[in-house]
């Protein structure tokens, strides 16, 4: 089937009309690479899998746990050269975690769009994820906060960049449904216009983005639901040890969920072809091609830069205040495993509300994920007012235990949905067949901003004279 070609989306706009830079992928209408439903489903079912709870919810938790009793009265260890406080310990984690991803994404992202062994790079970073995972078994004692510290960041970079590399599929698993190929047939034959397609492929993608996030957030519901019977068996409120020891039990059975739901993804997922090599190069020269090429393009890509403008201003606000709401939670509920996991399941639950909200809502009056954003970032601005308000008074502000279940609540319902609907706006303004470097770069600005944020936030805590708020 012919390639059409609009005449504005996704061109170079300076010195007037040019040939559209956004080609179609050549594999988007080939039968032999259509998507089918096993194939969504078990795309659908990695994420389930990778939920977080394991590497992005009970590792952070446990390192801060085993930096609190390593630390004792005082508070604060030695790390990275100086004396530190917990807090400031683990936001400084954290900014080198980020750090580490940003090189990582350069690396792996650049040439992932050549050739059909883009899911390898998926494969090669979960198996890392699962060997952290498993590895907390034998970290649960704050003699071995050290360790803790390493696996910690690690488990993050591992975590995050297979998030990003999974998420990258979506456009192409969208463009490649029989719903979106019976609508480039009707463009084809004239019956629909340029504007009736791209809306279609608009609400294509956005289904498959948010129905993931909807299903990843039942299926982390009866996930949760497991860990609380586990909790329980353990009898994690007798002891500090049975604590320590519950926390890592966690972190090892939320991976084994992750590996069993990852496998018929590896297995089912279609090797689409991506871009052909340019002349002269191998896959490693042409990733660094790639990655001149993109450095040197997007200053033409007008609504590309932008929205990069954007979501580095976004993500750093969002990503600086979840990890220091995160902190905060952990010490007002004073560790408690059984408490926090209580605190997940509310969010999640939330989380499921919102996301299906937004999708409903947007389904109903066809609005645009432009609108559906907008809506995402006053909840964000909420949020971070609501933190801001505890700056001047102890009465509210993240003070208090009823606040941090009112902020999971209040997380899931208004917050959440950025994280679909941040991916749906990257692949509004990413070229076609060029999803693994743009999602790359957009990781890359979002980590940059992940650790600016934190380092900032350590810095001013290490400043602070009560070493904390």
């Amino acid at each position: 089937m012919p390639a059409a070609v609009h005449s504005r989306k996704g061109s170079i706009e300076p010195g007037g009309p040019v040939e559209d830079d956004r080609p179609i992928a050549p594999d988007q209408f080939d039968p032999a690479f259509e998507t089918t439903r096993r194939e969504i489903w078990a795309y659908y079912a990695y994420y389930i899998g990778n939920n977080g709870l394991a590497l992005f919810n009970f590792a952070p938790t446990a390192f801060q746990n085993l930096l609190y009793q390593a630390a004792g009265e005082s508070q604060v260890l030695r790390f990275a050269g100086r004396d530190r406080t917990i807090n400031s310990i683990v936001l400084l984690a954290n900014g080198i975690s980020f750090a580490i991803q940003v090189l990582v994404f350069l690396v792996v992202g650049s040439y992932a769009d050549f050739g059909s062994s883009r899911p390898n790079i998926l494969i090669v970073l979960s198996i890392v994820a699962f060997a952290i995972g498993f590895a907390w078994l034998g970290v649960h004692t704050g003699s071995k906060w050290e360790v803790a510290a390493g696996m910690y960041i690690v488990g993050l970079i591992a975590y995050q960049t297979t998030l990003t590399f999974w998420t990258a599929a979506f456009p192409s698993l969208a463009r490649n449904t029989p719903q979106l190929r019976v609508k480039a047939e009707e463009y084809t034959n004239g019956t629909i216009t340029r504007d009736d397609y791209d809306h279609a492929d608009m609400m294509q993608r956005s289904r498959l983005a948010n129905v993931a996030f909807y299903i990843q957030s039942l299926g982390e519901i009866l996930i949760l639901a497991l860990i609380v019977g586990i909790l329980f068996a353990l009898d994690v409120r007798a002891s500090e040890a049975n604590n320590n020891r519950g926390l890592s039990v966690l972190i090892a059975f939320a991976t084994g969920i992750w590996l069993l739901l990852a496998i018929p993804w590896f297995i089912l997922e279609k090797r689409r072809p991506g871009q052909p090599l340019p002349p002269n190069t191998n896959i490693i020269t042409a990733g660094l091609w790639q990655l001149h090429r993109a450095a040197t393009q997007i200053w033409k890509l007008k609504q590309s830069l932008l929205y990069l403008l954007g979501y580095f201003l976004l993500g750093d606000s969002l990503n600086t205040t979840v990890t220091v709401i995160a902190t905060l939670q952990n010490t007002i509920v004073a560790y408690d495993t059984l408490t926090l996991t209580y605190l997940l399941l509310v969010g999640i639950a939330a989380q499921a509300a919102g996301i299906h909200t937004y999708w409903s809502i947007q389904q109903r009056f066809a609005l645009g994920t432009k609108t559906m954003f907008t809506a995402v970032l006053i909840g964000i601005l909420a949020l971070d007012a609501w933190g801001m308000i505890g700056i001047w008074t102890p009465h509210f502000g993240f003070h208090h235990v009823w606040e941090v279940w009112a902020y999971q609540a209040f997380y899931g319902l208004c917050v959440c949905p950025w994280y679909a609907y941040s991916q749906i706006m990257i692949s509004e303004v990413t070229p076609r067949g060029k999803e693994f470097l743009f999602f790359a770069l957009f990781s890359i600005v979002g980590k940059t901003s992940s650790f600016i944020g934190p380092l900032v936030s350590s810095a001013m805590i290490d400043a602070s004279p009560t070493g904390n708020r």
